[in-house]
């Protein structure tokens, strides 16, 4: 029987407190061991809260034997930092998306965890919920793909969210954007080619609030991306081809308990279909610990190739300051 991986948390973000560590508790073969802050008061009450040890410090956490893999929640432009000193500490590391803020970047880091025959995953839970894999089978339902859409949007945040600060939080691009464009990945395939983009910039705060994006694939289809947080709340893709559309809502970040449903329509005639609930965060924790085990499967294409787009995005947008 293979040991448990001993799991330490760099930081007490939302997504970790509301997500990842209840999931983690539904995961057999990884322990939460520790959690640390730079506050000590913040990683005692997260320690409390999962029945954990509290760290004063990220790398004081690093320093632990008792440590074989780190979580890393923090924002967005701080992740390649924790997530280099984790690998060189000789932690395997599943950190929240997107791994770094560009390409050279990103896939430097690939690199290093190869080199040092470690683990290292962006934390995206949507591509493990079971919905995608009945959407895919559902496919040709709709005909030959035409097109594709997806939008991920959220209502404005309080004025101190990091977000809004882009050496801190990276803006919408980063935290918002990458979900649409990596729905995209995984429906269409890795050759994929920006078209064209528009972004809206805070012209304060210089932060991206929100943007649209074309895709185009070699074989010509077309994928329009929407995401921002200046919107009502909007999780959804949508596939037209030549005999029908194939949509579903709620698609990125469903909660364990929800029934996703699929819509499909055919000659004026609308289906639907319930699906079952699923607990993506935990799914992404088990594929996780299987990759930490060596089991195969567990490549870094779409990794590379979004920050790919998401570099292609910030070269050719057209851009709008607003007030």
């Amino acid at each position: 029987m293979t040991a448990p991986i001993r799991l330490g948390v760099l930081g007490c973000a939302d997504i970790a407190g509301r997500r990842t560590l209840p999931a983690l508790r539904t995961v057999d073969g990884i322990d939460l061991v520790a959690v640390a802050s730079r506050d000590p008061r913040k990683a005692q009450a997260f320690a409390a809260r999962f029945g954990c040890s509290a760290v004063t410090g990220y790398d004081a956490l690093l320093a632990r034997n008792d440590i074989d893999a780190v979580y890393v929640p923090l924002p967005a432009m701080l992740h390649a930092t924790w997530i280099e000193r984790a690998l060189a500490a000789g932690k395997h590391v599943l950190a929240e998306k997107p791994l770094s803020a560009d390409l050279a970047t990103t896939v430097r880091l690939l690199e290093l965890a190869r080199s040092a025959h470690r683990v290292l995953v962006e934390n995206f839970t949507f591509p493990h919920h079971s919905q995608l894999a009945r959407t895919k089978e559902l496919l040709g339902l709709a005909g030959t793909l035409r097109s594709f859409s997806s939008a991920f949007t959220i209502p404005p945040k309080p004025a101190d969210d990091i977000r809004y600060l882009p050496a801190v939080g990276g803006g919408a691009l980063l935290d918002i954007g990458v979900y649409p464009l990596r729905a995209a990945l995984h429906f269409l395939g890795p050759h994929l080619d920006v078209a064209g983009a528009v972004l809206r910039v805070d012209a304060t705060r210089k932060a991206v609030l929100s943007g649209s994006v074309l895709l185009h694939s070699s074989q010509g289809v077309a994928a329009q991306l929407t995401f921002g947080m200046e919107h009502a709340y909007r999780a959804t893709y949508e596939f037209a081809g030549t005999d029908g559309i194939l949509s579903a809502e709620r698609v990125f970040t469903p909660p364990p308990s929800h029934r996703p449903a699929l819509t499909l329509t055919r000659d004026g005639h609308r289906e639907e279909l319930t699906l079952p609930a699923d607990d993506q965060a935990a799914n992404t924790l088990r594929w996780f610990a299987d990759a930490v085990a060596g089991r195969p499967g567990h490549g870094h294409t779409e990794t590379v190739h979004l920050a790919r787009l998401v570099g292609q995005v910030e070269e050719q947008a057209k851009t709008t300051f607003v007030a």
